[in-house]
């Protein structure tokens, strides 16, 4: 483990923040309390409950209501109402019914007739894990430190040296109804016990109050961890080192340029996402001679393996000689090699009522010398997803260095990756959104026009980009839409688009980020407004090296993306209205405009084959939140226009045929419809979106 996380977990309990609350709020507490370390659990792993007096709302009577983590709850972030309430007595009855480990699945339809108080939060398959333990207060976390110890070979005899008889041992189970009842017999049959580590699988803690369970879950943990360091100290890891690390810029570099061809190769089914990690504890493991028999055991803990896949791909790479070249050359068989391993480990582990084989990729790719890279649904899935190997990690450095590191077997693990209940949560989730799994690079993302498109992109499920030359704007923009929409579906490159060297550099910071691109919206702009002869060489060279270079760079390196990945991808060019209707005193702009519209035609005929889409929006008189029109440009149409800036906004109103203002939620409605399928079957268009202007009727 590294540094950090063989650090003691330190006792946040606080008797004056729990004094006022009731026993629900205590059991919020101590929830996010044991969440806010994953070093106690991972993001949505583990559970916690209270056995809690009630009033039947029918009755009036005191009766012992279980609040359980529902299903598909984070402890870390849950709130009263992420919890299942149950009645004690129905969940005991049910006891009576249960017909055997053969018929357990079934119980899980009757737990809904348990319900107290109509609470629509759905219970999980733990549920009964909880009911049984014959305490109020029940803990069950996956601790890294703690299922070291579970994973290992002899980890029984390990549990009983470290900690005796205050902590016992129970053989993997798969979660569910018999363990339930194996917990309660083991708590009758050990009274003086504290707890029990659960094989392959993680812990579980009880105490008589809130806090002293609590407590007994943090003592617990900080007696795994220091055996561990003890144990560790001065031993190989992982076999040793293998290889060394790449300098930092050099791995981001390379995951930049592997990702996207990753990405293409596994997004047929689904655009995927990728998160890249090249933390110390991942180097360790990547660069060590034990990764490749380490990675083909497999995870141990079920939470690990439905998140990360049975095992990863590790890429054949040697950092002495980094011929990335021969990587990218190797990597369509390695692909395939592990579909067909994965085919193979389905046929060999389905039985006759299993779910449909699920995608075959590889959730985790290992590469020695450079790090991780993750591949999911969407950037918080990959995210998380990498967070759970490295868990895996730290596991299996703790099981390989004390004893014999081993995964659940193929069987086992097949058993819960196609579980039929999993399979029914599976089908319980909501649709994907339009844009689910596509990443967009928006230039002049920090503008008026930028931030709406932003905004609906993110909407409807995709991963954005906000690229501009202002650094602060910028951040007031990343800042808006990270709390509107989440940190991770948001990320920022200061571009200036007439530098080379800022388009490229911009553009593998969002690859290393997201993975790969699909959408392109060049929006980066400005305006300029002056009779011919007093247009200068430098306004001029101004408007075409933003509106015509600046366009340029950009469709080059999005090109160079798409055709990496090999799965499409869109450009959308925010033109104007005036480069195809000419206006007064305006001759750079307008040229520059119709310079972009008809590259914008180039480069769908050049990318027509690879399905790569390229149109363009034509805005006009976009006055409100629009960057251009907060500097000389709005005075400099005014004058032309002789007229006061207080009424630019009513002239182009009523100049429109349609007598209606336009907002840059309109651009951003249109530039979604290119962006999205709706517009699948068209590229090299223009969509005008200034409220009727003769002048740019399209012909």
């Amino acid at each position: 483990m590294t540094d950090t996380a063989q650090s003691r977990l330190a006792n946040l309990w606080d008797d004056a923040k729990t004094a006022g609350m009731t026993e629900a709020e205590r059991l919020v507490y101590r929830s996010n309390l044991l969440g806010s370390d994953k070093r106690v659990t991972n993001y949505g792993g583990g559970n916690t409950s209270s056995k809690i007096t009630e009033k039947d709302p029918l009755t009036g009577a005191d009766v012992e209501v279980l609040w359980v983590k529902g299903s598909g709850g984070d402890v870390g972030t849950i709130k009263l109402e992420g919890f299942s309430t149950l009645y004690m007595d129905k969940l005991r009855a049910l006891k009576d019914i249960y017909r055997g480990v053969e018929y357990e699945d079934e119980m899980v339809g009757y737990l809904p007739h348990a319900t107290f108080n109509l609470n629509p939060r759905a219970a999980s398959i733990d549920t009964p894990l909880h009911a049984y333990v014959p305490r109020a207060y029940v803990d069950h976390m996956h601790p890294d430190a703690i299922i070291a110890i579970a994973a290992s070979k002899d980890s029984k005899a390990l549990t009983q040296e470290i900690f005796g008889n205050d902590i016992g041992w129970l053989p993997w189970k798969r979660p569910g109804f018999e363990l339930g009842l194996w917990l309660e017999t083991f708590c009758k049959e050990n009274p003086d016990a504290k707890g029990v580590i659960l094989e392959s699988h993680g812990l579980f803690t009880w105490g008589d109050t809130p806090k002293e369970c609590y407590e007994t879950t943090i003592a617990t943990i900080n007696k795994a961890i220091g055996w561990l360091e003890e144990k560790t100290a001065g031993k190989s890891i992982f076999g040793g080192a293998a290889t060394s690390s790449l300098a930092a810029e050099k791995r981001r570099e390379i995951a930049a340029r592997l990702m996207p061809r990753i990405r293409g190769m596994i997004s047929g089914e689904s655009h995927k996402v990728g998160h890249f990690e090249d933390t110390d504890a991942v180097l360790e493991f990547v660069n060590s001679n034990d990764l490749k028999p380490l990675a083909a055991l497999g995870t141990s803990c079920p939470d690990h393996f439905l998140r990360t896949k049975i095992r990863p791909l590790v890429i054949d790479f040697d950092p002495a000689n980094p011929d990335v070249d021969s990587v990218i050359d190797a990597l369509g068989k390695q692909v395939e090699d592990y579909r067909a391993d994965y085919a193979g480990y389905y046929e060999r582990c389905k039985h006759d009522n299993s779910p449909a084989i699920r995608d075959p990729n590889a959730v985790v790719y290992l590469m020695p010398g450079v790090g991780m890279f993750t591949f999911a649904k969407d950037k918080g899935t990959a995210r998380i997803s990498g967070e759970f190997y490295i868990n895996a990690i730290n596991v299996m450095r703790g099981a390989s260095t004390v004893s014999t590191y081993q995964g659940l077997s193929e069987q086992e693990a097949f058993d819960i990756e196609y579980w039929l209940l999993e399979e029914a949560k599976l089908s319980r989730m909501p649709k994907p959104k339009s844009l689910a799994g596509r990443v967009a690079l928006v230039t002049g993302g920090a503008g008026g026009i930028g931030r709406a498109t932003a905004i609906r992109l993110l909407r409807e499920g995709a991963c954005v980009v906000l690229a501009d030359i202002d650094q602060a704007a910028l951040d007031s923009a990343s800042d808006e839409l990270a709390q509107g929409f989440g940190k991770d579906v948001v990320r920022t490159a200061n571009i200036n688009v007439t530098s080379e060297e800022q388009v490229i550099s911009g553009f593998a910071h969002a690859v290393a980020e997201y993975g790969g691109l699909d959408i392109l919206v060049s929006n980066a702009g400005l305006a300029s407004s002056a009779p011919i002869e007093e247009t200068s060489l430098a306004l001029w060279n101004k408007n075409m090296d933003i509106l015509s270079t600046g366009y340029f760079l950009v469709s080059r390196e999005a090109f160079k993306l798409f055709r990496s990945q090999k799965i499409g991808g869109n450009v959308v060019f925010v033109a104007s209205k005036n480069g195809l209707a000419a206006s007064p005193n305006a001759s750079a702009y307008c040229t520059a405009k119709a310079a972009e519209i008809h590259l914008a035609r180039c480069l769908a005929l050049e990318g027509a084959g690879e399905q790569i889409r390229v149109n363009v929006v034509n805005p006009d008189a976009v006055l409100r939140g629009s960057k251009i029109w907060t500097g000389e440009w709005k005075e400099q149409r005014a004058a032309a226009y002789k007229m006061s800036t207080d009424d630019l906004e009513e002239h182009y109103r009523q100049r429109s045929m349609l007598k209606r203002s336009v907002f840059p939620e309109d651009i951003a409605e249109a530039i979604y419809f290119f962006a999205s399928e709706a517009s699948a079957k068209s590229t090299g268009n223009i969509i005008n979106v200034d409220a009727g202007n003769a002048q740019s009727f399209t012909r």
